[in-house]
């Protein structure tokens, strides 16, 4: 039962498999462009392989790891594949098979392409998984700068002594002469930081050094120089640097992250060693203290170096952790180390969002009174909201104005309690004034027949449309008996009675999408709504415009043939057939006879 709840529930993501068995060895690891449909794959269908079979015979639970594409998920299922050995998965080749760029610590240093990573203070940036991806970038950069691809030894001391002599790289424009002291190490060094950053996919300083060259080229009216300049920013716009989750200067590292919510704490633990993703592990905590993440964390983290034997002395977290000064502490803000931060904070997410989606489907109950406390803390609302009620107008150029309200109960659509409204007493497109009649009713009536009130009322539109809203509160004496509240459509903004400032929810909240929910709903309920009575007034029109031809024979045709249109094109015997000679001939002359 556990296995078909984690199939159900994992996430449509990029990511990396990992099969278990009855004692929890690793059976199998595999990539993946999307885990749900990968993983469900091998138990969806009947193999012809027998090994493959025995293989899903054997599997008892399954564990995943997200990352950020589907290149991610290839050299992490090396990486895995290397460390664990499952017995059904294949050797893969060693580290050499991927190509890296390398950055040569070297006076003038060259750039190049290696399979060979040599810890020798050169710089590596890698692994790629496509040699031809890596002859591009590498082809690109020659275009953009001119570099050396001799192997001298380019000292002061050989250059000052004229130990070597341009060769034919120079005469053709692809290098500019470091050899003979042509080229000053400073400048050589501006165009090294320069490709550094483009093969970090950073851009700006290039693009913003070519453009004045540009411009500056055309001023002096060289168009053919600005043109090559132009070919270069062209070259760069339409490169797209590769996401990259491994960095070889890291290494003997822990990651740690933590999301929480009321009940619970969901922790992530990364390993990494020389430069590789080697181990993940997520967990989630029950709250009984209302605990911090800070304290929730710290032993979370005492537990994963104590359970896996970690001996990393460098740590990546969220936040300051009171761990003593014997294990240094990182907490990253930018680059490579926050990068792999951030997609431990997303395991940690996806592991929260999996077990939300099993106790779904295990236990709704459960799932709905923790939406409904979620909810009643988000909204800062006094009342879980158990039965949220959601109002829109509708109408084009006043035309058949029309509104709706669409009724949720823990949680779910109650469909049968869905209501329309005709706007009766406004004349012309006035979304307030229609607002504030369609809840003066509804409330009224609900009030006059003692039915229910809703905990919470969402209106469909901003300030205006709330405060129209609370006038019919006002008049029905229901002003703080029910929390009502607006919702902008352009930013998703929540609007409460007198306060000015908006509520911004996170944009994956389940509040948020609920909301989201009801909103849309209210908008599709209340357009088709609208459609059905302006057909309705066109067919009206239409057919009762015919002398002798009343509404019982109006629907009769229409019965029949569906649609004003098909009554136009239908022959005088079809008509007949349904209403007689004498009104047929009516309906016939109508739409034949030219006006």
């Amino acid at each position: 039962m556990e296995l078909k709840i984690q199939l159900k529930t994992l996430p449509d993501a990029p990511g990396v498999y990992q099969f278990y068995d009855r004692e929890e060895k690793i059976l199998y690891v595999g990539k993946a462009k999307n885990l749900k449909k990968r993983v469900n794959s091998y138990f969806n269908k009947k193999h012809e392989n027998g090994k493959t079979r025995v293989l899903v015979s054997k599997i008892i639970s399954v564990k995943h790891i997200v990352v950020a594409s589907e290149t991610d998920a290839l050299l992490l299922e090396n990486n895995l594949i290397k460390k664990h050995k499952p017995r059904y998965n294949i050797l893969l080749k060693d580290d050499k098979s991927y190509p890296w760029i390398c950055i040569k610590k070297e006076p003038f240093p060259r750039v190049f392409m290696t399979r060979n990573v040599i810890h020798d203070g050169s710089e590596y940036f890698g692994p790629f998984t496509s040699v031809r991806m890596v002859r591009a970038l590498l082809d690109l950069l020659r275009e953009l700068y001119p570099l050396r691809t001799c192997k001298y030894d380019l000292s002061p001391k050989n250059i000052s002594n004229g130990k070597y002599k341009v060769c034919l790289e120079y005469h053709i424009n692809n290098c500019l002469g470091a050899c003979e002291g042509l080229q000053t190490q400073e400048d050589y060094d501006e165009t090294i930081a320069i490709i550094r950053n483009i093969i970090k996919g950073h851009f700006k300083v290039a693009l913003t050094q070519f453009k004045a060259l540009m411009q500056d080229y055309a001023a002096k009216l060289e168009f053919e120089e600005a043109q090559q300049i132009k070919e270069k920013i062209d070259l760069l716009a339409h490169y797209q640097a590769k996401s990259t989750i491994i960095n070889p200067k890291i290494s003997n590292v822990s990651v740690f992250s933590i999301i929480s919510d009321e009940s619970y704490a969901y922790a992530n633990f990364l390993n990494i060693t020389n430069g590789a993703i080697v181990q993940s592990h997520t967990t989630a905590i029950k709250k009984k203290l209302a605990e911090t993440d800070e304290a929730i964390l710290s032993i979370f983290i005492v537990e994963m170096r104590e359970r896996f034997k970690l001996t990393s002395k460098e740590l990546y977290v969220p936040f300051p952790m009171p761990l003593g000064n014997t294990i240094k502490q990182t907490i990253p803000k930018a680059g490579d180390k926050k990068h792999i931060l951030d997609l431990s904070k997303r395991n940690a997410m996806y592991y929260r969002q999996d077990k939300l989606k099993q106790i779904k489907l295990t236990d709704p109950d459960k799932h709905t009174n923790r939406l409904m406390l979620q909810m009643q803390k988000d909204l800062r609302l006094p009342v879980e909201p158990r039965h949220i009620e959601c109002f829109d107008n509708s109408n084009i150029q006043g035309s058949n104005p029309v509104a709706a309200c669409v009724v949720f109960k823990d949680g779910k659509p109650s469909k049968k309690d869905y209501r329309h409204f005709n706007i009766k007493t406004v004349v012309g497109p006035d979304d307030f004034a229609s607002m504030e009649e369609v809840v003066y009713r509804r409330y009224k009536r609900l009030l006059d027949e003692n039915s229910p009130l809703p905990n919470l009322i969402i209106i469909d539109g901003g300030k205006g449309q709330l405060s129209s809203a609370l006038k019919s509160l006002d008049a029905l004496s229901l002003r703080g008996k029910i929390a009502i509240i607006g919702i902008a459509k352009r930013l998703e903004e929540l609007f409460y009675p007198g306060d000015s400032v908006p509520l911004y929810l996170y944009k994956k909240s389940e509040t948020l999408k609920v909301i989201q929910q009801l909103r849309n709903e209210a908008h599709r309920f209340g357009i088709t709504h609208h459609r059905n009575k302006r057909s309705k007034a066109a067919i009206k029109t239409e057919l009762e415009a015919i002398n002798g031809i009343g509404t019982k024979t109006n629907l009769e045709l229409l019965k029949k043939f569906k649609s004003t249109k098909r009554i136009k094109e239908a022959s005088l015997e079809a008509l007949q057939a349904v209403i007689g000679k004498a009104k047929a001939q009516l309906v016939f002359t109508h739409f034949h006879t030219e006006k």
